[in-house]
């Protein structure tokens, strides 16, 4: 039987994300992006629901295409805000439009995103050796100063709790727990 984190509990949906995604260093800023949009969602949620609702963001914010969000009117952010295919949280959503806006500029100033938000781990993930899940932190010093720099850069919906969601999702830190088959998987990877 494989072992996995018991985050992911059974269902498929949560059990394939676990295996492919989570923990994966992620680069390229489109997916980072998408990232940071799917964990602002989250706050206050339970990661499957943003799951489940994926595909809807993927349609609904033009394939998480940051120059295009960063263009939408306030009459589009309502017409989204009116889809149940998306959590449908005024905040988060034109949270989304800023951020895109704040993402720009930050990859204008530092080249790329992934070169601004690796630069907190000096470019390589973070290898962690949790025994057990309740051992994992809900932020860290890291998180909490990328939580602050990317606020002091107009981001929203970029807690310290959200940060370190965000950077176990982007695998700029390896969370799975030492007995999990994609700790040494992931491990290799960075």
């Amino acid at each position: 039987m494989t072992k996995r984190c018991s985050w992911c509990g059974s269902d498929p949906l949560y059990v394939d994300y676990h295996d492919s995604e989570w923990g994966v260093p992620v680069r390229d800023d489109p997916t980072l992006f998408e990232f940071l949009v799917l964990e602002g969602a989250q706050a206050g949620l339970a990661w499957i629901t943003v799951l489940r609702k994926r595909e809807g963001y993927r349609k609904l914010f033009d394939g998480f295409d940051a120059q295009k969000i960063a263009r939408y009117s306030d009459t589009r952010l309502e017409k989204i805000l009116t889809d149940p295919a998306i959590i449908r949280n005024r905040l988060k959503v034109y949270g989304t439009r800023q951020n895109a806006r704040a993402f720009l500029e930050v990859q204008s100033q530092f080249g790329t995103f992934s070169d601004y938000i690796w630069g907190f781990v000096d470019g390589r993930p973070v290898q962690n050796r949790w025994r057990s899940m309740s051992r994992i932190p809900a932020t860290t010093a890291v998180s909490d100063k990328l939580s602050k720099d990317m606020k002091k850069r107009g981001f929203t919906f970029v807690g310290s709790t959200i940060m370190y969601a965000h950077m176990q999702a982007t695998g700029m830190v390896n969370d799975h727990v030492v007995g999990c088959f994609r700790h040494e998987e992931c491990a290799a990877l960075g």
